[in-house]
């Protein structure tokens, strides 16, 4: 994958600005040195799931017996109701948290790893959109590092979207960022589309 292909995903599904409400509604009322702590602790703890991941994921679907041929249409599933809860702005659970999961979030006095680093920045499209990065990248070192430092560039840009959300929120208000979601998911769903023909195709060369 080009590299502007690789940010665009990684921002797409980590979805920095579509966070603000969210994070605005889980730290109403609280003091910006608590948002701050939450924040940074957040985007911390995601990266450390996220590079774990990037690092034993192989391991885990060889174990399981899964191909990367099945990963790839799978996941391109997964990313594609992704996109369309983004498109339609909808809160199921996959690319948010659910009513009763908010609700038991904001009685937390750390919310920093439920829920914000798990699921909302290291949630399921994250986690499958680096394995399929990865897979194309065939192990080439120099490709892998890129992709992994620009992991880390969109997590700094999330940080730096966390630690501004509420002047974002004030400046874009909820309907403005569930604009910019809607957008960023009519682009997730072609990408997601491309996965699965790519899955397909080369599980009819492998069968062969």
């Amino acid at each position: 994958m080009k590299t502007y292909d690789v940010f665009l995903t990684f921002f797409v599904v980590i979805d920095p600005i579509g966070l603000v409400p969210l994070f605005g509604a889980l730290t109403a009322g609280a003091s910006p040195e608590y948002r701050r702590r939450m924040a940074v602790k957040g985007v911390l703890v995601a990266a450390l799931v996220l590079f774990f991941f990037a690092f034993s994921g192989f391991a885990l679907l060889r174990v399981l017996g899964i191909g990367l041929a099945a990963f790839r249409i799978a996941g391109g599933l997964l990313l594609f109701l992704l996109a369309i809860d983004m498109v339609f702005a909808r809160h199921s659970g996959l690319r948010s948290t659910t009513r009763r999961e908010t609700e038991e979030a904001r009685g937390r006095d750390d919310i920093s790893v439920f829920p914000l680093a798990i699921p909302l920045l290291a949630g399921p499209g994250a986690l499958t959109s680096l394995l399929l990065m990865l897979s194309a990248a065939h192990g080439r070192l120099a490709a892998v590092g890129l992709l992994l430092g620009i992991l880390t560039l969109v997590l700094a840009i999330t940080l730096g979207v966390l630690l501004s959300s509420v002047r974002i929120l004030a400046l874009m208000g909820e309907t403005g960022a569930n604009v910019v979601t809607r957008l960023l998911g009519v682009l997730l769903t072609a990408l997601a589309v491309q996965y699965v023909l790519t899955g397909i195709r080369v599980g009819l060369l492998q069968g062969h």
